[in-house]
């Protein structure tokens, strides 16, 4: 436990002496934009787009931002908890409690060897983003950042319900984007602290988890995610002939 509050103290000092994070959505985004993060598990959103929500926050345009996570990520056995972390976590990154969904769906369970079906997503997703009038949809790319396929199974779905929308004469207003983020090769991705801006000190609270192992500090000091995020656009007409 010593050992865990001292990674998080050293990585919480080196991120205050340091500049903001950074994230290049806020150039892609029209004004008014109504965003949703679509999430595997609990801790996507902290150690991968963290940088995004917080840029997000402090738009010009206000943006109102949401996050659906697609599972209680109870591969360990640790879905409750999980769950209730991940409700700490958005509380730091600032997404109000009346904006955000856990989903526990049969076919959506946190598993690194399950690709997960797009229709199926896009069918949880469908409401979720129908009645928010969701037009901007942030996720992974289609390599998912660590391959995982729960990750990468994600822009498929999201695209698979961008086609149904857009095909639907009465819907297509509702149609929105999909924004991937950008998987970067290793060396970049795990020694971004060299190049990039480091993140604020006050994340670092949310990673104070009873799941926490030591890899885990090791990420936060090091991998480029907390600090940058770069953004594609994902043409659903394409990903339609890649599943």
């Amino acid at each position: 436990m010593q050992f865990r509050l001292l990674l998080a103290f050293v990585a919480a000092l080196v991120s205050s002496l340091c500049f903001p994070i950074h994230s290049e959505v806020d150039a892609l985004l029209p004004n008014a934009a109504r965003i949703l993060l679509l999430t595997a598990h609990p801790d996507d959103e902290c150690f991968f787009f963290a940088p995004t929500i917080l840029a997000l926050q402090r738009d010009f345009s206000q943006p109102e931002v949401y996050s659906l996570c697609l599972s209680t990520g109870n591969a360990e056995g640790l879905g409750d908890k999980r769950r209730g972390e991940l409700d700490r976590s958005l509380d730091v990154l600032g997404v109000d409690s009346d904006k955000r969904w856990v989903v526990d769906h049969p076919l959506l369970q946190d598993n690194i060897t399950m690709r997960w079906e797009a229709s199926v997503i896009a069918d949880v997703l469908t409401p979720f983003v129908v009645d928010n009038n969701i037009t901007v949809i942030l996720t992974f790319d289609t390599q998912g950042i660590s391959s995982h396929p729960n990750h990468y199974s994600l822009p498929f779905g999201a695209s698979y319900l961008s086609r149904t929308l857009s095909s639907t004469r009465s819907r297509t207003e509702n149609a929105p984007r999909v924004l991937g983020l950008l998987t970067v090769p290793v060396v970049p991705k795990y020694f971004g602290i060299f190049s990039v801006p480091l993140a604020r000190a006050r994340i670092i609270l949310s990673w104070l988890m009873p799941q926490m192992k030591w890899f885990r500090y090791l990420y936060m000091l090091f991998s480029r995610y907390l600090w940058v995020n770069e953004w594609v656009e994902i043409d659903p007409a394409t990903l339609s002939n890649q599943w």
